[in-house]
């Protein structure tokens, strides 16, 4: 006669338990992040990453040089950049008939530079 075992993930509980103080205290703050996934989902576009390291090694760069850099038309990267912008993100600033932009603050270029770093530690 054999006998049947259900077969779990190695990576899951055998048994439904939880902890209601934890729970308790941790459930009311996860409200917190409402909203915070829009950055990360801002960044996840390979395009808007790679702008945004760019904007990490050089204060400011202007749509052009970004254009450039990317290898895209100016079109799309003032796409992009539009995007970041309005993700608070990224600035700008005009000057004459050029726009540059930047960084919103040094909490975006941590963000960047700290999923550069662990992307590399794999």
């Amino acid at each position: 006669m054999s006998e049947t075992l259900k077969k779990t993930s190695p990576d899951t509980c055998d048994t439904f338990c939880y902890d209601e103080e934890i729970v308790n205290r941790v459930q009311p703050e996860i409200e917190k992040v409402e909203g915070v996934e829009l950055i990360f989902k801002a960044l996840s576009d390979a395009t808007r990453m790679k702008i945004a390291y760019a904007l990490t090694l050089e204060k400011e760069l202007c749509v052009c040089d970004v254009a450039n850099i990317i290898g895209s038309t100016t079109a799309t990267a003032s796409h992009h950049l539009r995007l970041l912008r309005n993700m608070k993100l990224a600035k700008y600033r005009k000057e004459g008939k050029l726009v540059f932009y930047s960084l919103a603050d040094d909490h975006v270029h941590q963000l960047v530079s700290i999923a550069l770093l662990h992307s590399k530690e794999g």
